[in-house]
Order: C-alpha cells, then sequence, then structure tokens
C-alpha cells in the first residue's frame, strides 16, 4: 500500500511536471518574434539621423554588444528604411563650424544609408522634401536653385531632380522600392507657386505630377517600380486635402501616407483603424503611417530641449519601456484592422550625442527613442515582431 501510494503520487507528481512543461513550451512558442515580408506589412523606421550620429560620437547596443544599428533594426523586424533627401543642405555641415565637414540629407548621404539598408536586407522610401532644409505642415520652401523660376520652369526642374535622382540609384542598383514625392504636403510644396490652397490647386497639380512623372520615367529602365507616396501629417487631415485631387488631375499614385503623433493629432489611438479603412474606401489606394512615435520616458539625457507633450500622453500607455511598445502594438494593430499596408517610427535611432542641429546639440527624441539613454535597444523595438491579428484587414 505505500508503495502504490508512492507510485500514483510520483505519477501525479510527474504528469504536473510534464504540464507545466507543455504550458511553458506553448507561451514559449507564442513569444517567438514573428518577421513579416514588406508585402504582408511594412514595418518601417526612419534612420535619416543614423549616419550623422555613428560620425558623431553616438553608439548602439543589442543585448549588451555594440551593433551596427542597421543590422539591430533589421534583427529586430524592420523591412524598409525611410530616409530624407534634401536638395542641397550644404547647412548641414557648416552647422558644425569651420573646416570641411560631412554633408547630410543629400544625395551621397543617402546612397551610403541605401547601401547599409540593403546589406541588411531591408527595402528603402526615399523622401524628397524638394527643398534645402526641413519640408513639413509650417514650411515649404522651394530650394534656393529654384527661387526665381517660372511655373514652367519649375515644373521641368522638379522632375529632372527627381528623375537624376533616381536614374543615379538605379545605376548603383539601389533604386528604393517606395518614393514619396513631398512630404508633409498639407499646404502644398516649392511654395508660394505649388500652394495647395487659394484657388492654387491646378498649379500643385501641374507641379506634383512633374514629380511623380519624374519616379515613372526613371523606373522604366528599372527592376524595381517605386510605389509613389502622397504624404500629408495627422489622418483629421487627409479626407479634405485629398477631396478633388482627381478632379484636378491627380490620380497616378500608388499610397496615401500620413504622420500620426500622439502629440498633435485629435484623433484617439482606438479610433486610426476606422480613419484608415475610410481613406482605402473613399480613395481607393494603400494607406500607410508614414510618421510616429511614442515616448518610453519623460526623463532627458541632455541640454536639448525635448519635443513633448505629457498632458497628451494616452492614460492606458504610460511613458515607460512596456509602455511605449504596448502603445506601438495597439497602434500598429489599429492600422492592420482597417486594412492599412504599414507603419514607419520615426527617428527610432536618434540617441544623444554630439550631432548638431538648427535647434541643440544631442537629441530632442531620445525619449521617443527605441535605445535608452545609453544606446541600448529597449522592449519597444519588438512591437515590429509582435503576433499581429490580420482577420480584420480586408
Amino acid at each position: 500500500m505505500i508503495r502504490t501510494g508512492f507510485l500514483l503520487l510520483s505519477a501525479a507528481a510527474l504528469f504536473i511536471v510534464l504540464q507545466g512543461c507543455q504550458k511553458t513550451d506553448q507561451e514559449g512558442s507564442a513569444k517567438e518574434p514573428r518577421f513579416y515580408s514588406p508585402d504582408e506589412f511594412v514595418m518601417g523606421a526612419d534612420l535619416s539621423y543614423v549616419n550623422q550620429i555613428l560620425d558623431h560620437g553616438g553608439t548602439y547596443r543589442d543585448s549588451g554588444k555594440i551593433k551596427d544599428p542597421y543590422r539591430i533594426f533589421a534583427g529586430h523586424g524592420a523591412n524598409v528604411v525611410r530616409l530624407r533627401l534634401f536638395h542641397t543642405p550644404r547647412w548641414t555641415g557648416e552647422i558644425y563650424g569651420e573646416g570641411t565637414q560631412p554633408i547630410y540629407h543629400h544625395f551621397e548621404d543617402v546612397k551610403i544609408a541605401i547601401e547599409r539598408a540593403r546589406a541588411e536586407g531591408m527595402d528603402v522610401l526615399l523622401d524628397f522634401h524638394y527643398s534645402d532644409n526641413w519640408a513639413d505642415p509650417h514650411k515649404q520652401n522651394p530650394p534656393e536653385a529654384w527661387e526665381s523660376l517660372d511655373l514652367e520652369t519649375l515644373r521641368d526642374s522638379i522632375y529632372q531632380y527627381t528623375f537624376q535622382t533616381l536614374e543615379k540609384l538605379e545605376e548603383e542598383g539601389l533604386m528604393p522600392e517606395y518614393v514619396q514625392t513631398g512630404n508633409e504636403i498639407n499646404p502644398g510644396f516649392v511654395l508660394p507657386k505649388g500652394s495647395r490652397w487659394d484657388g492654387n490647386k491646378e498649379n500643385f497639380v501641374y507641379l506634383m505630377n512633374g514629380a511623380i512623372q519624374g519616379v515613372r520615367d526613371a523606373a522604366r529602365s528599372s527592376s524595381v517600380d517605386p510605389q509613389i507616396i502622397l504624404h500629408v501629417a495627422q489622418p483629421e487631415n487627409v479626407s479634405n486635402w485629398f477631396q478633388g485631387l482627381k478632379k484636378a488631375g491627380l490620380s497616378d499614385y500608388d499610397i496615401i501616407g500620413f504622420s500620426y503623433y500622439y502629440i498633435w493629432s485629435e484623433v484617439p489611438v482606438e479610433e486610426v483603424s476606422k480613419y484608415v479603412g475610410s481613406f482605402r474606401k473613399n480613395f481607393g489606394k494603400k494607406v500607410m503611417i508614414l510618421e510616429t512615435a511614442y515616448p518610453w520616458t519623460t526623463g532627458y539625457a541632455d541640454d536639448y530641449n525635448n519635443i513633448s507633450d505629457t498632458s497628451k500622453l494616452h492614460p492606458d500607455y504610460p511613458a515607460t519601456p512596456e509602455g511605449q511598445k504596448a502603445y506601438m502594438q495597439k497602434l500598429t494593430q489599429e492600422v492592420i484592422d482597417g486594412g492599412g499596408q504599414g507603419v514607419f517610427y520615426w527617428e527610432p535611432a536618434w540617441i544623444t550625442c554630439n550631432i548638431k542641429t538648427q535647434w541643440g546639440t544631442g537629441s530632442a527624441w531620445e525619449h521617443h527613442a527605441l535605445f535608452d539613454f545609453e544606446g541600448n535597444t529597449l522592449p519597444g523595438m519588438d512591437y515590429m515582431t509582435h503576433s499581429y491579428s490580420f482577420e480584420e484587414n480586408k
């Protein structure tokens, strides 16, 4: 009896252990990273600052080891790298003072970044700003070289610049898979001639079609056919912006892209899927978020004032490493549920170092980065390999 009872007890204990192992295995399997191809869903990262950061003392670590940032992003699920291109950004070198300094966000810098992204197996989105400096909803200044051009010559310059840039990349085997013809072009681009408003819609479309034609013509000799993206800031502005453009003659593009920042948008994250779905239905185009971010801390790593507004933080997603990850998972699932095609995180690698901008030295975005203040990857980096549900994606 004693031996029989011991055997029964041992068997029960073994069953419990086996059940526990099975549960652990199942949980471990569920937590395995899921890597997506761009055709499935674009997990994008804007890495435009990375070359400059590496040149000025920035260091990135993954699992405690110093690693190439392009490799880190590929290893954590990024499949497309977004890169901005300015026309003649001499100021990016001059800002460091006298002496010969590299110029950033111009053709050679972008070319290097594309080569490094491709070496890690990632596709590329090239973001033409059509300016020597930042283009956004508040400023869309043409390059200095184009300031005095008449409308027809300006269109030809836009066309030639777009075409020749892509043609040179094609010669190097670096044609990007996606091209933005303008950055956050809410008011238009190359203002004032390219203004979107004030009865100027036809001129805007005329100039934008020049940019689009430059992409299409450059692609004729390439095995890569870039998808063209039109990009405006904040989802609440998208429908009004695109209304009437088809009638005005603007239809030869592939993707509606928009920025979505918790700081500036009035659309709650829980409603993003509704907006994405309505854009797809009303305009018959693919939809992506081209810029977004969320903080992992409210702290500072340097004296450069952070771009932040803690009053806009979502109550369910605190500014913590886990809160950042949960928010990005929620936002990505919202885009998927609306039938969207991708999400790009804006400057997730902008860590503090000796990098200089027009407004400071270091980073105004380190609290939004996917790295901590020592350059180590944060949990939020892995939102790109989360196992998402595509059941609602119709």
